[in-house]
């Protein structure tokens, strides 16, 4: 399989199961920032996180790919692409729950700050919250095409690298550093 097709120079690229699209319609870039989170997500772990969260972000990329390809589909039943559910969006909020019951209690807001870990970590979180909006442009565009918890996963994905974020700060004896009004 050759990595390039010269398909694409035109500007446009095929979607799966689907038509061609120029490569900056509101599909592509749903994707694409799926596809920019998961790599960052990778750079994140490249931090060395402990390997039960490690492994949890692991877990979190392959979804993503799964994500993506439902994303990538304009018809995702028809080729059994919906993949991410209620399940995922469960599993996230108990890994969530388990990260908190280590933290002190959040008091004010905080600055994405801290060790390397923990600022990829924020970095990741706010790709993550692109990739949200993207999806629900996306939503908007094509409707039910689009399941709802895609939007609903990558709401919790955020929630759950912002108190890995923390967690990592907290590990390191750094703690969270709190905004200050200027």
């Amino acid at each position: 399989m050759k990595i390039y097709t010269r398909s694409g120079d035109g500007g446009s690229t095929g979607l799966f199961g689907g038509p061609r699209v120029e490569k900056d319609d509101v599909r592509i870039e749903a994707y694409g920032t799926v596809d920019e989170l998961n790599a960052v997500l990778g750079w994140s772990r490249s931090a060395g996180l402990p390997e039960a969260i490690d492994g949890q972000i692991e877990n979190v990329q392959s979804e993503l790919f799964s994500l993506g390809a439902e994303l990538a589909t304009p018809e995702p039943d028809k080729h059994g692409l919906r993949v991410i559910g209620s399940d995922h969006i469960e599993r996230l909020e108990t890994w969530i729950d388990d990260a908190e019951r280590s933290l002190p209690e959040l008091k004010s807001f905080i600055l994405p700050a801290g060790d390397e870990a923990s600022t990829r970590l924020h970095i990741a979180r706010g790709v993550c919250r692109r990739a949200e909006r993207r999806v629900v442009s996306l939503r908007r565009h094509v409707g039910d095409a689009i399941s709802e918890d895609l939007v609903i996963y990558l709401n919790r994905l955020s929630d759950f690298l912002f108190v890995q974020a923390r967690a990592a700060n907290h590990r390191t004896g750094q703690g969270d550093q709190p905004w200050r009004k200027p």
